[in-house]
């Protein structure tokens, strides 16, 4: 069985009530909430959180909140793959006819998420040997001419060896988009590292791409939002 986790805590700080914040017109994590459900992928949408606001708002919108997660899961320094794991534990152990063979985890930040994605990023799991897969994004410019600022306010290349290589014969990066990750139930389980030789790659547009961790990236975020909605970009 294929489920879908939503990690969503309570206690975001750059962004207090990030997760259910409004955005264009709806809690932001409603956009994660129907596009799993619309993806038609999974036997249970499951949002993974310590609030009872968030669990309203959750179930209002058609997830599922079978269990409340624990308050050693739920500081500031937790990591995703826990947060699975204790998913995949609860409900193999509260639910006995559950045996969970494949896991979406989708953030409750991520407006631009598509169904098609969701679905042709499992087609691309469950057609190879990898254990994931998760988005990616490629980056604007080549990360080996990149800069940084000294003590002195002056700049420094990172890689000074690249100072005269021209753009195109550098090798294309990419970053972990931040939007979801496939993986195999015993992938997580056995906390295999996500980004390594164990996973495939699923690559999304730079314009559907966007980290909402501070209030300019959220305004950034809606009107791009709007923007893409406007032009028919978006399914929904």
């Amino acid at each position: 069985m294929n489920i879908c986790v939503i990690p969503a805590r309570g206690g975001s700080k750059r962004i207090p009530r990030k997760n259910i914040k409004a955005f264009n017109g709806k809690p932001i994590i409603a956009y994660s909430i129907e596009a799993a459900l619309k993806s038609n992928c999974f036997n249970q949408v499951i949002v993974s959180t310590d609030d009872g606001e968030i669990a309203r708002i959750a179930k209002e919108n058609g997830a599922s909140v079978p269990f409340m997660r624990p308050s050693d899961l739920s500081g500031d320094y937790i990591a995703t793959m826990p947060v699975i794991n204790h998913a995949i534990d609860w409900l193999e152990k509260h639910q006995h006819k559950f045996n969970v063979n494949n896991v979406f985890c989708l953030y409750a930040t991520a407006p631009f998420i598509q169904v098609d994605d969701i679905k042709s990023a499992y087609k691309q799991l469950i057609n190879s040997d990898a254990d994931y897969c998760f988005s990616v994004t490629s980056f604007p410019f080549p990360i080996q001419r990149s800069i940084m600022l000294t003590e002195n306010n002056r700049v420094r290349m990172f890689d000074e060896k690249h100072y005269y290589t021209r753009s195109q014969d550098l090798v294309e990066a990419f970053h972990d988009a931040g939007q979801f990750y496939w993986g195999k139930a015993e992938a997580f389980k056995s906390e295999k590292p996500m980004f390594s030789e164990y996973a495939l790659p699923y690559i999304l547009p730079r314009h559907l791409v966007q980290d909402i961790d501070t209030k300019e990236d959220w305004i950034r975020a809606e009107a791009m939002h709007r923007v893409l909605q406007e032009t028919g970009a978006l399914s929904f």
